[in-house]
């Protein structure tokens, strides 16, 4: 694919998207208004007419104060001021991305409103006669876009403080939908338009602008050697290989070698190619799968691991502290520093040992893994889980003994059990608050709610990231070098997110300081500090040999 080919491919897909955001808007629109012979209702005048009869003093001040947030003055400086501080901070990819946002969602509101044209609840509306029509809100489309927007800006793995902040942000398109119908302004299906019109104008324009590369400068540690980009063929296309090897080119170094992988092997048969023909890093383009067959190539040589999430998990390259657009993360990874960090063993009945980079579990995870289709991850990414998630909460506990470091068996009555070697899942949810993946250590966590108090503590346990001990604990944590999991009758497992089979038993043994990884940063490295405590050259030894014995 040429330069200008790609160059069209990536402008042309965001407008086409853009196009057919305002065409389904409109769409919805009129056939909510004028349903064809009458055959649907929306059903909405009930929910504004029963607001309208309950409102009280307070809560009238604080839908002003909602519905301020959202008015055009206010949209306009508060997208003025923030695209201003990111642009004075040298981010002016941010700055484009919000002002690009309210933007667009400006526009379609603005077109759809025309083309709609549907009038307002019939009720006494606090806001007077506004000169567009109800459908959709403008408010909470601007309040999605310019207050979401912020939000995904200052989300940042590792950074409590930002996700709080985050949180209060993304609320405010919830708070300013809720003064909108409180007012009497807009019918529910008005306000859930507009937060899809500025959610789709957020994807849009992020996909529009070019990825940030960042040229290798101040003390980073330089690649030595050739590049080698191994990816998977499914979900990587030429147009995204183009910018990698721009990316790689950018920093100084020769066209990468590209090596697609195969379905049997998820690409460890290239990177072993790669390291054969002398590359020094071999950057690994594609899901969990890919990255930890490359990253099992690569264990025990001196070629380095570069992680580009091109895939739904994308769990290892979170944990690591890597953007989520893969060339702004193999830029951040040649202009890093180098890692040493574990992998895991994993083995059991009907199940060759195999490594693993992140997590492998049995019971509720493996299941929702194997029964979620690969086509609707292609589509949703990994909210697809979610859905598959809901068919099986209703699974049975089931009996399960646990062994650590070959020590007394414990038994235990569990909906899933999970061991890894990182702990935080997507969304910044902390499923293993102490594991980080340079400790020489496995972290297990139980998951065995009874009744709905019990799944209530454990949503309470994943966003506090605290974890009790014993048979009662709805989320029971373990920690050693090895962890071996043995149910009463074959259940389903996972290895990094792909099924490995039913079987009774799941076997997980540490490999400490297997894998040299690039990580973000030319500073103090702290991406990889957590709860866990980092080894002293004493302790890394010592699970060095403890890893020797278990595998002779």
């Amino acid at each position: 694919m040429t330069r200008t080919r790609a160059r069209a491919v990536r402008i042309g897909v965001p407008v086409l998207a853009a196009t057919t955001q305002g065409a389904v808007l409109v769409a919805v629109g009129l056939l909510i208004t004028h349903p064809p012979t009458g055959w649907w209702d929306p059903g909405e005048r009930g929910l504004v007419a029963w607001l309208a009869e309950h409102r009280t003093a307070a809560l009238t001040r604080a839908s002003d104060w909602f519905s301020a947030l959202a008015f055009t003055p206010a949209v306009v400086t508060v997208t003025a001021l923030a695209a201003l501080a990111l642009l004075v901070g040298r981010r002016w990819r941010g700055a484009a991305l919000l002002s690009g946002a309210v933007a667009l969602q400006a526009a379609l509101f603005v077109t759809a409103a025309h083309l709609v044209d549907r009038a307002r609840p019939d009720v006494v509306r606090l806001d007077g006669a506004l000169p567009t029509s109800s459908f959709p809100s403008g408010h909470v489309g601007a309040a999605t876009a310019l207050y979401g927007g912020l939000g995904l800006l200052l989300l940042r793995p590792g950074h409590r403080w930002r996700r709080v902040v985050c949180a209060l942000l993304w609320a405010v398109p919830v708070l300013v939908a809720a003064s909108r119908l409180y007012r009497g302004m807009h019918h529910p299906t008005d306000v859930v338009a507009g937060a899809l019109n500025g959610a789709a104008a957020l994807w849009v324009v992020s996909r529009t602008l070019p990825a940030r590369q960042r040229h290798r400068t101040g003390p980073g540690v330089p690649v030595r050697g050739s590049v080698a980009l191994v990816y998977n063929p499914v979900g990587v296309d030429d147009a995204l290989l183009e910018r990698l090897c721009a990316v790689v080119t950018a920093h100084g170094h020769h066209p990468p070698r590209l090596l697609p992988g195969s379905a049997e092997d998820s690409g460890r048969a290239a990177a072993e190619r790669a390291v054969a023909g002398g590359a020094r890093l071999v950057a690994a383009c594609g899901g969990d799968g890919t990255v930890t067959a490359c990253a099992d190539a690569l264990a025990g040589t001196d070629a380095a691991l570069a992680v580009v999430p091109c895939g739904t998990g994308n769990l290892l390259a979170r944990n690591l502290g890597l953007p989520a657009d893969p060339a702004e993360a193999l830029a951040a990874a040649l202009g890093g520093r180098v890692r040493r960090i574990d992998l895991m063993r994993a083995e059991g009945d009907g199940l060759p040992a195999r490594a693993a980079a992140t997590m492998a579990g049995m019971g509720l995870d493996a299941a929702v893994m194997a029964s979620t289709h690969r086509g609707l991850k292609r589509r949703l990414g990994w909210p697809a889980y979610l859905l598959g998630a809901i068919r099986h909460l209703g699974d049975r506990q089931f009996a399960l003994t646990v062994r650590v470091d070959g020590g007394r068996p414990v038994r235990r009555r569990v909906r899933m059990a999970v061991v890894g070697n990182v702990g935080t899942l997507q969304g910044g949810v902390r499923l293993l608050p102490g594991a980080v993946p340079d400790d020489g250590l496995l972290d297990l966590v139980l998951l065995q709610p009874r009744g709905l108090r019990g799944w209530s503590a454990v949503l309470v346990g994943l966003v506090t990231g605290t974890h009790r001990t014993g048979p009662a604990a709805p989320l029971e944590h373990f920690r050693g070098h090895r962890i071996e999991l043995t149910a009463d009758r074959a259940r389903p497992r996972e290895c990094d997110g792909d099924p490995v089979g039913d079987g009774r038993v799941l076997a997980l043994s540490v490999r400490p300081d297997a894998l040299l990884v690039r990580l973000p940063g030319t500073g103090r490295d702290t991406s990889l500090e957590g709860a866990g405590t980092a080894r002293t050259e004493e302790q890394r030894e010592t699970a060095r040999t403890e890893e020797e014995r278990e595998t002779a």
